[in-house]
Formats: C-alpha cells, structure tokens, sequence
C-alpha cells in the first residue's frame, strides 16, 4: 500500500483586543454581549465617513511581525477586498494584499510538538477589519456590528505541517504569542481566533520541495476550535488517501472549499474553486501609503516581551524546574505571571512551582475561575511557605492554612502562631519519642524480628500524641535512633 505525506497550511484570523478603538474607526474595540452597542457610522458604511488608521493597533501588528520573523515594510499600504455580504455593510473590506505592503513577510517561527522543536515558514502576515457577525435564526438572521471594523490579523503559513498535531500545536503556540505580547486573548469562545485550512497529500516517496509533486489543495473555512481544527485536518487527509486508494481522486478531489461540520464529524463541500468570487483589488484610495521607519522598529524591538518558550527555557535552565511543570506555567501567561511575582518575591522557584502547579492550579480548576480572580496573592502564599521554612508549619498543616485562607477571606498569617506551630524541637521530641517506646514493648520485639511496617506504627503514635504538630522528618531520624539502641 503507498505510504502518504499530508501536507497542510493554515490561514489564522485573530482578532486584537488590546486597541481602544476599532482599527478605522473611533468605536470601542471591546467585547459586549449587547449586540450594536460598539458601533459608529463608518462600521456601518454610511456615506461621507472616511477611514483613519489606528496608530496602536499598526504597532501591534508590526510586533507580531517581529516576533515571527518577518520582514518589514518601508511603505505599509491598504486595499479594498470588493464583494457583498450582510455582514459588510460597505460592500467592501479593508485589507493587504499585495507583497511587500503587508507587516509582514517571509517569516520563520520555532513551535513546539510533542517534546520536539518544528519549524513552520510565514508567507505574511497582515492587518485588516473584521466583518460583523451573523446570527441566523429558523426564520430571520440578526447582524451585530460589533464586530464590524474590529482589528483583525491574518497569518498566511506555508504548508509545513505533516499532521493534525503539527498544525494544532502551531496554533497553540500563535496564541500564547499573542496573548504574551498583549496583541489579543485570542479567545476562541469569543471567536477571537479562528482558522482556513489546507489539506493535500502526495506520495511519501517523492521529493516534497518539488510542488509538481503535492497532490490538489482542499480549503476548509473558518474553522473556529482546536478540536475543529484536529478532526477536519484527519477527516480530509483520510478522506483523499481514500479516493486515491478508490482510484476516484480525480472526481472527488479538486479545488474546492468545503466546511467542518461539527455534528457528523466529516468535512462538506461548499463550492468549487472555480466559482471563487473575483474581489477585485485596489488599493484603499483614502488611507496614503504609511512610512515605517527604521526608528520605530527598533523602539518596538527594544520593547517585546518575553514569550512562552524563553519562560520555559529559563525555568527549565535557570530554575531546575521540569519539561512538564515549565509547560504547565508557561501555559497560561497569566499563571507565569503569578509565578514570576513569587520568585520575584524571593520565593523558591521549586516550591513555587509545587504550590502553583498542585494547589493553587487545581482550587482554580476546581473554582472554574482564573487566576485574576484567585484571592490568595504571591505575596500571601509566601506567608505559607515561609511558614514551612521557618518550622512553624508542617506540609499538612501548611495545606490547612491554605485551605482556611481561601475559606475565610483572610490572610494565612492570621492562621500561623505559635499555638498551632510544628513541634522542631529535638529535645522535646526525644523525650516524647522514648515515652511512646518505653510503653509499647511488644511491638518493639515484632519490630525488631522483622516487622518492619510497624515503624510506621510509632509515628503514628506520634503524630497522635501531638496532634499531628511534630515535625515528620525529625520524628523519624529521632526514632530510628532510639530504635537502634534497643
């Protein structure tokens, strides 16, 4: 049976939700449940409006540029994307498209997949309005502009993924860019991000640089979850090597653009790509050409942020932590910022680490909130593990106090005194320890001829006898002793 290569390109449309404003017009950029409340006359296409480019929002996308790798323009310009549709009140969008005006171009991007670093080629990428978005009802269909004029960034890849892994965890990465960067949430619940896909397979035995050799490329559209995205990408790439194997590849698959449905699990086919609607460029005859100087680039380079993958590779090289609880911080970057303040702190970063990716991870999952909302601040959580580290409080008891924090509203020092504090004390514990000895000989012979599990038994009674305040370690290097000399 021949053995097949799947290759797949992405297109990611990711709305910006950091502008004050629309990207051409002065409406609020911001998300509202209340349909038509972010709206001016421009969204909504009346005439004797005129764009004006919003400077922030430029800079942002010109920082995604950057940080893909991308080459910049001397001259950024803006066309007309000319079709009709409900949701385009103008009958035309405001876009880029012809090289080299767009932000960016030719970029580079290192992801990661399945513990291995990939690398994924930028075709472009380009700053462009959204439309407004469609409800559709049994009878009616309801338009809100919100939407309409939101800031919008298009990421065109080359088609350098061989799975739907790749692809999803490129995706994944792109996010994690722009949220660290500030550029959007990329909110999918929100349709912030959604993505096209190309699907195509050739014949794993042929050279891939040669595009002679890729099979017909199929487009699904819009796309708008990662789950969504996984199954149509292994849906189509089955689908073709099906046909190939059925020997109708020629009837079923050709270009065209088909739609995920969610329902069935499979890929419809929506039109043939010779029915494509000619948009008709032009360029933007009410927006002149903007000059990006050198200047201005390197006043956004000194500023970029530090991303996920370089918070990994420094927790990981300069903080000991693991693959796994660096990719569990760096996930969400509101978490490593969290964790960030505590080591800022003067926290340890290995239990800073513990504590965030155990306790406090698992009271948000179990709260279903974010860590925005969590009561219990880096500085708070400090107080507990100083607490630790002082020997006031045992791992149990430090558990309690975090409990009863959070519980309570009320700082974890109120709960840390020296009434409740751990036991550490070597003399005191000694004379406890050879107290509990002296009264239970008979399980100190058992012991002695081998049962060993009676070990835990002693601590046991210690534990019990000081209502769980002795510290554990000690217990057991003090015990061990005083076994020994039985």
């Amino acid at each position: 049976m021949t053995k097949y290569l799947a290759k797949i390109g992405l297109e990611i449309h990711c709305e910006m939700s950091e502008t004050n404003s629309k990207v051409f017009s002065k409406a609020r950029n911001s998300y509202s449940e209340i349909p038509n409340s972010n709206v001016v006359a421009l969204d909504m296409g009346f005439p004797g409006t005129l764009p004006a480019v919003n400077k922030e929002a430029v800079k942002l996308a010109l920082t995604a540029s950057i940080l893909l790798g991308c080459k910049q323009p001397e001259y950024m310009k803006f066309e007309r994307k000319n079709y009709y549709y409900p949701d385009l009140p103008k009958g035309y969008q405001i876009t880029q498209e012809t090289k080299p005006n767009p932000v960016g171009i030719y970029g580079e991007v290192e992801y990661e997949c399945n513990g291995e670093i990939k690398v994924c080629h930028i075709d472009n990428i380009h700053l462009e309005e959204d439309a407004a978005s469609l409800d559709h009802f049994y009878s009616t269909s309801n338009i809100d502009y919100n939407r309409a004029g939101v800031p919008l960034l298009e990421l065109v890849t080359a088609p350098d993924f061989h799975s739907s892994d790749e692809a999803v965890a490129f995706l994944e990465h792109m996010c994690s860019v722009y949220r660290y960067a500030g550029i959007s949430e990329a909110d999918s619940r929100r349709g912030q991000i959604k993505a096209d896909v190309n699907v195509s397979i050739m014949d794993a035995s042929l050279d891939e640089s040669d595009p002679k050799n890729w099979g017909i490329k199929v487009e699904m559209k819009n796309v708008n979850s990662f789950g969504g995205i996984k199954g149509a990408i292994d849906y189509e790439i089955q689908r073709q090597i099906d046909a190939k194997e059925n020997g109708t590849y020629d009837k079923e698959v050709f270009q065209q653009t088909r739609r995920w449905d969610e329902e069935t699990g499979t890929t419809i086919f929506m039109r043939s790509k010779a029915d494509a609607i000619d948009y008709k460029y032009f360029v933007e005859p009410n927006i002149p050409p903007i000059k990006i100087s050198k200047e201005w680039i390197e006043e956004i380079k000194a500023s970029l942020p530090e991303l996920a993958m370089d918070r990994k590779k420094k927790y990981i090289n300069e903080y000991g932590l693991s693959a796994y609880d660096a990719g569990v911080l760096v996930k969400d970057k509101n978490i490593s910022d969290y964790f960030e303040e505590c080591v800022k702190l003067g926290i340890d970063a290995k239990s800073a680490s513990n504590w965030v990716t155990v306790n406090i991870i698992g009271e948000l999952n179990k709260e279903g909130i974010s860590i925005n909302d969590f009561y219990l601040t880096p500085d708070m959580l400090k107080q507990i593990i100083d607490g630790i580290n002082s020997g006031m409080l045992s791992s149990k008891q430090a558990k309690e106090v975090f409990s009863k924090s959070l519980d309570e509203r009320k700082e974890p020092k109120n709960f840390i005194s020296k009434d409740n504090a751990q036991i550490s004390d070597e003399g005191e514990l000694t004379t406890l320890i050879i107290k509990i000895l002296d009264e239970n000989p008979s399980q100190i012979e058992l012991y002695k001829g081998g049962r060993d599990n009676l070990f835990d038994y002693f601590v046991g009674q210690v534990m019990k006898n000081t209502r769980g305040k002795a510290n554990p370690v000690m217990t057991k290097e003090i015990l061990h002793r005083e076994l020994d000399k039985r």
